[in-house]
C-alpha cells in the first residue's frame, strides 16, 4: 500500500458571495482570526503527513502563491526589530510543505480542476480537501481518513450527517452495508430532493482517492451548466473499484457561504487563547444589547 503524500486542493472559484472583497483578492486568502483559511487547510494537510500539495488556482494566484513565499523586506524589518514572534508567523507559511500550482483557465467544474492534477498526482492515491471547507478537530479530518484509505485500498469521502432539510445543497450518500462510522456507497446523489432521499448523508469537502481514479475523470460527461463534477466521478467509482464514505469527527465549516465564515471567525476566536476570554466577554454583553 503505498503512502498518501500528495495533495490537491482546488481554490480557482471566483468568490461572488464575497464581493466587493474578492474582486481583487481570491476567496482562500479570507482570514480565519488573523490566518487566512488556506493556511489552516494546508496545515491540516500538513498534520495529516502529506509532504507535497498542489494548489489549483484561478485569477489573483499570485496573492496566494506571495503568501507562501519568502517576504525579503518584511522579514529583514522583523528581524532588526527582534520581533521573532511576528517573524515566526511571517515565514511559516513559506515552510511548511512543497506547494505547486496549475491554473484552471475554465472554471468547468471540480471534476475539471482535479484531472489537472494528474501528472502531479503521478499514480501515487493522494487527497483532495476543498477550499471552502475549514475543519476543527482533535485529530485532523484528513488524517482520520487517510488511515480509512490505508487499510481498505479504496476510495474515501468524508461525510456528516447534514439533515434532510439541508440536502438540497449537497450530494446524498445511499448505502447497503454499515459499520460503526464506516459505509460502503451504493449511490450518490448530487442536491436530491429532500422528501425523497433515502439518507442525510453528504460528503463535505474531504476525499482519499486512489491512483487510478483519474479514469474516472477522463470519461466524466458535462453535467449542468456544462461542468464537469467530482461527485459524478465519485459515482463511478463505486462499480470501477467500490467507494466507502468515513463519518468524520469534527466541526465543519462551510467558508464559501458569508454566515459559515462568520460562524468560523467567532468559533476559532473562541479556541485561541490570547483571544478565548474577551471573545466570551464580547458576545454576552453583545447580546444583551440585541
Amino acid at each position: 500500500m503505498q503512502k498518501v503524500r500528495k495533495a490537491v486542493i482546488p481554490v480557482a472559484g471566483y468568490g461572488t458571495r464575497f464581493l466587493p472583497f474578492t474582486k481583487a483578492i481570491p476567496k482562500a486568502m479570507l482570514p480565519i482570526v488573523n490566518v487566512p483559511a488556506i493556511q489552516i487547510i494546508i496545515e491540516e494537510a500538513v498534520k495529516s503527513g502529506i509532504e507535497e500539495i498542489l494548489l489549483i488556482v484561478g485569477q489573483h494566484k499570485d496573492v496566494i502563491e506571495a503568501h507562501f513565499s519568502p517576504a525579503k523586506e518584511l522579514e529583514a524589518v522583523l528581524a532588526k526589530r527582534q520581533s521573532h514572534e511576528f517573524l515566526q508567523k511571517c515565514t511559516e507559511p513559506q515552510k511548511m510543505a512543497k506547494i505547486s500550482y496549475v491554473i484552471q483557465e475554465v472554471q468547468n467544474g471540480t471534476g475539471n480542476a482535479v484531472l489537472l492534477a494528474e501528472q502531479f498526482a503521478n499514480g501515487e492515491p493522494f487527497a483532495v480537501l476543498f477550499g471552502d471547507d475549514v475543519m476543527c478537530s482533535e485529530k485532523p479530518v484528513l488524517k482520520q481518513l487517510i488511515e480509512v484509505f490505508e487499510r481498505e485500498n479504496k476510495t474515501v469521502i468524508g461525510v456528516q450527517r447534514v439533515g434532510y432539510e439541508n440536502l438540497a445543497k449537497y450530494a446524498s450518500c445511499e448505502f447497503d452495508l454499515h459499520e460503526g462510522d464506516l459505509y460502503n456507497i451504493t449511490a450518490l446523489v448530487e442536491k436530491p430532493d429532500p422528501t425523497l432521499a433515502k439518507c442525510d448523508i453528504a460528503p463535505l469537502g474531504r476525499y482519499v482517492l486512489r491512483g487510478d481514479f483519474f479514469e474516472n475523470l477522463h470519461n466524466l460527461k458535462p453535467g449542468i451548466h456544462g461542468e464537469y463534477q467530482l461527485t459524478d466521478a465519485l459515482a463511478m467509482e463505486i462499480n470501477r473499484a467500490g467507494l466507502i464514505a468515513y463519518e468524520f469527527e469534527g466541526r465543519r465549516f462551510d467558508t464559501g457561504d458569508v454566515f459559515g465564515f462568520l460562524q468560523a471567525n467567532v468559533e476559532f476566536s473562541l479556541k485561541n487563547p490570547e483571544y478565548k476570554e474577551k471573545m466570551q466577554e464580547y458576545l454576552k454583553n453583545l447580546v444583551k444589547k440585541f
